[in-house]
């Protein structure tokens, strides 16, 4: 990118010399010597975001009132309502979301062709990296061919994509990609591209040195906050438009205190450590803040235990979970293969703009908590949130208490019913070996030639090591393996009914177990590496064996799943299992072993050795010195260099993969993954208004927590979906259909997508899970199909919903596929960060509920007219506008509605129909 000079603030400019070379930078101590105020309190995520206004500052987009209100901010106890315009340095995409993003940047060069520009106006201003990791899924497992048959299956199901992706490398500017099989894009991101500080030259050929930050189409971004780069998810209208040079308009955010202090006790991981802090984080309600961590307890965190708790910033709602620079930070960059000059720099730049961790630092936050790290004890999360934490004594009993609730006034299925009920309707523990409790079920199966053996609501069915939240960590991914030795040391192998897996966030985590010989041990037990990619965590788990999927189908009981991902929502991981459980490397690899969440793992034995000996938990769980030691031995700095050598050249696959070589695309009509979408076809030059919402009908009413893979799901789908009926239309076979999240470059696909996941729940039906809502006939209906309908007659739709709406993944379609369904609002309780600002890109408005209003206080059913005004004309940011509902009997009512259109400049957006139409407008008329 181009370095900015600023006009008032050029006197803020200085020279640092690093190594016997000098950089120019802008010098936040400068600016207050200059008068600008004083930033001597401000936290230092915080003073990331100034120096950026320091460096753009031009009188237009950035003004020296912007500069001084981070003063204001800091005299005013960390508040203020100033709006800025922010410009990361970079973007960061993996392909679910890339593939979209890149569609639509093909489709812009469509479009200001067709508005009288050139093609290459639209190309990436800043530096845009793409990961392909999203794409690998667990076909094969448990032997020693997992990995390679994986990448083949991979490479036929989205070959599509792939040659999509690679005329893109080519065809933009500043636009790269790496190829399948290197590894999650957060880990290739923390562990080669990020920087810390970054240098460019700017227009007059000067080198100058400032912060590496970015945006990242990906939620879990913030992993790289770990190694002090201020970088956070975005949607990929978002995105797209930063990489267009659109700054990202923000208010200058609160920023929450996490003081850290004491020590991790034996026994315990990052993963314990992160799930507490997730809890605690989530209680106190940070969603749309920064949180920076602090305290003298720091000095107690290894950088790849920080980039654990940056990496989950999503789950506990925050824009990012930022750590200052200090020495860990050197010695990582040392570690993981940086060049001296790039370290010296860091550090250099660090100590000369108060950019670094000193003893004592206590800064102004606007609120702060703290932990004792002493107090953390080993956990797993779940059945259904990241923040529902469980002590790891509690784990059976806090699933018995779940169970107990999933199962209140649930019948069994008739054919079934003799095995897990006597006459008198209670369970019969005949079926069931041991204490079965009371909402219990099971049935006998047999796989693999193995002796038939029974399932039940609580059996384990996939035990997997993936996500870039816990295999980026040496310590729990070593940990892991030290588990897994002393489990094959005495015998013992996991249940025959868990589908095992081991996919890392990258090479080098490879590189470390083979060299500590601990991949033999995983591989033993059935953790043989089945691809470098997100797996398990996104819905990429693969199909179970039939004869199991069957079982818990037919029968149809609650099977689990235990990960180390990050995320656990309903209906995510597997269609096979309800209840999904987030847990450390180790404990999954101990979880595979008893294959049972009723059981106790704290103190009940997983097993006998082979002289029929109970072995207990403690028996195989490795001392900190144990992995300390290991770590110490094996991940070494050349480990690094070497796996990223050849970051971008790729296998001889990828490297086989041919491309047309064009500036617009030639949209294969038949592909059923890439499609041009129609977003700016027929757009005019010239924005439109903003109208008000009139006479809108109901498309779904929604309850709380609702989910991006709620709205737009991510895993597989079958043929009697929307979606699916869609392909077979097309000659697909139910086998290729991949996954919704793979099948992002057709909008035709994700449409039929939208509000299809398989346990979201419809409050308009009564007892109904799954994408289903009441069509304009008053029948039950798919809502793709309800939607289409309403459309037909010309009738706008709305959505009501609970608190935290649009939590979760940064899934630009769960904004794109609303508002392709026809939907002009969404009013809410209270919604997430990225989710909301998304709908605005997407032309959408979000409005929250006030005055103690609520869809329940308000008894809607779904059967209302709605209409809002007071949108057109003049209005302001977060304006009170009046909503008028007529009930179904002719009652009406009207209601005050907060508008969620945050800023000015989104109001911008939503008279042109989104940002992308923004955008493509400027360049239009700069044409």
């Amino acid at each position: 990118m181009t370095i900015q000079t600023g006009q008032d603030t050029a006197k803020t400019r200085r020279d640092l010399t690093v190594n016997g070379k000098t950089f120019a930078y802008y010098s936040i101590p400068a600016a207050e010597k200059a008068g600008l105020g004083d930033f001597s309190k401000l936290p230092i995520a915080l003073k990331v975001v100034l120096e950026n206004m320091l460096r753009f500052e031009d009188g237009k987009t950035v003004h020296v009132d912007d500069i001084k209100a981070f003063s204001d901010w800091a005299a005013n106890g960390g508040k203020t309502n100033r709006e800025i315009a922010y410009r990361p340095a970079r973007v960061l995409m993996q392909d679910f979301t890339g593939v979209p993003a890149v569609v639509d940047l093909a489709a812009m060069r469509d479009g200001i062709v067709a508005l009288g520009g050139d093609a290459q106006m639209i190309n990436p201003l800043n530096p845009v990296d793409l990961v392909i990791d999203h794409s690998v899924m667990i076909d094969e497992y448990g032997n020693p061919r997992a990995f390679q048959m994986n990448v083949d299956r991979e490479y036929e199901r989205n070959m599509e994509r792939y040659v999509f992706l690679k005329w893109g490398q080519k065809a933009f500017n500043n636009f790269r990609v790496v190829p399948p099989g290197t590894g999650i894009c957060h880990q290739v991101n923390l562990e080669y591209l990020a920087k810390t500080v970054w240098s460019d030259k700017d227009q007059d050929g000067v080198d100058v040195a400032y912060p590496d930050t970015l945006v990242g189409t990906d939620s879990h971004t913030t992993m790289v906050n770990g190694v002090s780069v201020l970088g956070w998810g975005v949607g990929g209208i978002e995105a797209e438009a930063a990489m267009l040079g659109q700054p990202i308009s923000m208010l200058i955010p609160e920023v929450v205190g996490f003081k850290l202090t004491g020590a991790m006790p034996e026994g315990t991981t990052a993963t314990d450590l992160v799930l507490k802090v997730v809890e605690l984080l989530r209680a106190r309600g940070v969603v749309g803040k920064f949180v920076e961590f602090y305290g003298d307890g720091l000095d107690n965190v290894p950088l790849a235990d920080r980039a654990t708790i940056g990496n989950m910033a999503p789950e506990y709602g925050a824009t990012c979970g930022f750590f200052p620079i200090d020495a860990e930070t050197l010695r990582y960059l040392t570690q993981t293969g940086r060049d001296e000059e790039t370290v010296a720099l860091v550090e250099a730049y660090a100590k000369a703009n108060g950019m670094w961790r000193e003893p004592g630092y206590e800064p102004v936050y606007t609120d702060t908590l703290g932990l004792d790290m002493s107090t953390v004890v080993p956990a797993i999360s779940g059945p259904k949130r990241p923040q529902d934490h469980i002590p790891l004594t509690n784990a059976s009993s806090a699933f018995a208490a779940y169970i107990a609730g999933e199962r209140k006034g649930v019948k069994a299925p008739e054919k079934q019913k003799d095995r897990w009920e006597d006459e008198g309707g209670q369970p019969a523990p005949r079926d069931i070996p041991g204490d079965i409790g009371h909402h219990r079920r099971g049935f006998v199966v047999g796989v693999n030639g193995e002796d038939p053996y029974q399932l039940h609501d609580g059996s384990i069915v996939i035990a997997s090591i993936t996500s870039c939240t816990n295999t980026s960590n040496p310590y729990v991914m070593i940990g892991a393996g030290l588990v897994a030795r002393k489990a094959r040391a005495l015998g013992l192998m996991p249940k025959p009914w868990v589908k095992t897996s081991l996919a890392p966030g990258s090479q080098v985590v490879s590189a470390y177990l083979e060299a500590a010989g601990l991949q033999e041990d995983l591989d033993a037990l059935g953790f043989n590496l089945v691809g470098y990619g997100c797996t398990t965590c996104i819905g990429n788990s693969g199909p179970l064996d039939p004869a199991i999927s069957q079982a818990i189908s037919d029968n149809d009981l609650i099977g689990v799943s235990v990960l180390s991902g990050n995320r656990n929502f309903e209906g995510r991981i597997s269609p096979d299992c309800r209840a999904n459980y987030l847990a450390s490397p180790p404990l999954v690899v101990a979880y595979s072993l008893i294959g049972d969440m009723n059981i106790d793992i704290a103190k009940d034995p997983l097993g006998q050795d082979q002289d029929g000996n109970d072995v207990y938990l403690k028996d195989l769980w490795p001392s900190s010195s144990e992995i300390a030691a290991l770590v110490e031995k094996t991940v070494t700095r050349e480990a690094f260099q070497s796996k990223y050598a050849d970051v971008f050249k790729g296998d001889e696959k990828w490297q086989a993969v041919e491309t047309p070589d064009s500036q617009t695309y030639d949209w294969p009509v038949s592909s059923t993954y890439v499609q041009n979408p129609p977003y700016f076809q027929g757009m005019s030059k010239d924005p439109g208004v903003i109208s008000d919402v009139k006479e809108a009908r109901v498309l779904a009413i929604l309850g709380d927590m609702i989910t991006t893979d709620h709205i737009s799901p991510a895993g597989s789908f079958t043929d009697t979906t929307p979606a699916g009926q869609y392909l077979t239309e097309r000659q697909v076979a139910p086998r290729e259909f991949n996954s919704y999240g793979s099948r992002r470059g057709n909008h035709e696909v994700m449409m039929r997508g939208t509000f299809a996941n398989i346990r979201i729940k419809n409050e308009m039906l009564e007892g109904v899970e799954g994408g289903y809502t009441v069509g304009p006939d008053g029948k039950q209906a798919a809502i793709f199909d309800a939607a289409m309908a309403w459309q037909d007659q010309g009738t706008p739709l709305v959505i009501f919903a609970g608190e935290q709406y649009g939590a979760g993944s940064s899934r630009d379609w769960a904004a794109k596929g609303t508002a392709l369904l026809g939907v002009k609002a969404v009013i809410a309780e209270s919604f997430e960060r990225i989710h909301r600002s998304n709908l605005v890109g997407m032309g959408v408005i979000p409005f929250e509920f006030m005055n103690g209003d609520t869809r329940k206080s308000l008894g809607l059913k779904g059967d209302e007219t709605i209409s809002i005004t007071g949108l057109e004309g003049d209005i302001k940011p977060q304006s009170e506008v009046p909503c008028t509902i007529t009930y179904a009997d002719g009652k009406v009512k009207e209601i005050t509605l907060k508008s969620r259109i945050d800023t000015a400049v989104e109001i911008e957006y939503i008279e042109n129909g989104g940002v992308l139409h923004y955008v493509l407008r400027n360049l239009a008329k700069s044409a």
